[in-house]
């Protein structure tokens, strides 16, 4: 990567949109800072499949940052409720217990700390609103606020450094994603997506993510190199 090349900030979960956002900020000519939150999630797997995923698409730097939201809980992926299997459908209004209270806010707040910081002024995350959990946060309308706060509430914003910030999967369906992903060298295999992954990031494949992300590649026509627990 160039020195001249632009910065950016670009949140890595460890699954595998965020992979995909991560190769497609890369191609698009981006020097990339790889962002990950360590918010107490129970699928704590996801953080070390963020570095992998990280350092596989060469990213400039990787930062972890850890935010205790075990600690407001009112989520089955940071309190002590259960995961459910997977809700074929959801409402505009159904909002199902695994959506972390603010949890993209908080990070894409981090994020654009980060980015006043490094002087970039492009931030990427991978959220998408098809084939998705209903979360209010993963929804367009959210993106566009978020980013007139952050030309609010920054000094570079401020001063006339146009902060922007991009969900480049916003309106792919998850086949469109896999197919993206595989089209730009994204190996999946480094991804983890299970919202009960073991800690060898083995996948449950009961909950929303693993039957939206299995559901992602058989549309695909692309294997799928996800490592489940095995049955008991």
């Amino acid at each position: 990567m160039v020195e001249s090349a632009k910065r950016a900030v670009v949140l890595v979960s460890g699954g595998m949109d965020s992979a995909v956002t991560l190769a497609m900020a890369r191609a698009q000519g981006f020097a990339c800072y790889a962002l990950s939150v360590a918010y107490g999630q129970r699928h704590a797997s996801e953080l070390a499949a963020s570095a992998r995923v990280a350092a596989m698409l060469g990213a400039v730097e990787h930062k972890t940052v850890a935010v205790d939201l075990r600690s407001i809980g009112g989520s089955a992926l940071t309190a002590d409720i259960a995961v459910p299997e997977h809700v074929d459908a959801h409402g505009e209004n159904d909002i199902p217990v695994t959506y972390v209270p603010a949890r993209n806010t908080i990070m894409l707040a981090i994020a654009l700390g980060w980015a006043e910081t490094l002087g970039a002024n492009d931030l990427f995350c991978g959220v998408n609103a098809v084939d998705y959990s209903g979360y209010p946060d993963c929804r367009p309308a959210f993106i566009d606020a978020f980013e007139r706060l952050a030309n609010l509430a920054t000094k570079a914003g401020v001063e006339g450094h146009a902060l922007r910030v991009y969900a480049p999967l916003s309106d792919m369906s998850k086949a469109d994603i896999v197919r993206e992903g595989v089209r730009l060298g994204v190996d999946f295999a480094q991804t983890v997506s299970c919202y009960s992954a073991d800690d060898a990031g083995r996948a449950c494949g009961h909950c929303d993510a693993c039957v939206l992300r299995a559901r992602g590649f058989a549309e695909a026509g692309v294997a799928d190199p996800t490592q489940y627990v095995p049955a008991a």
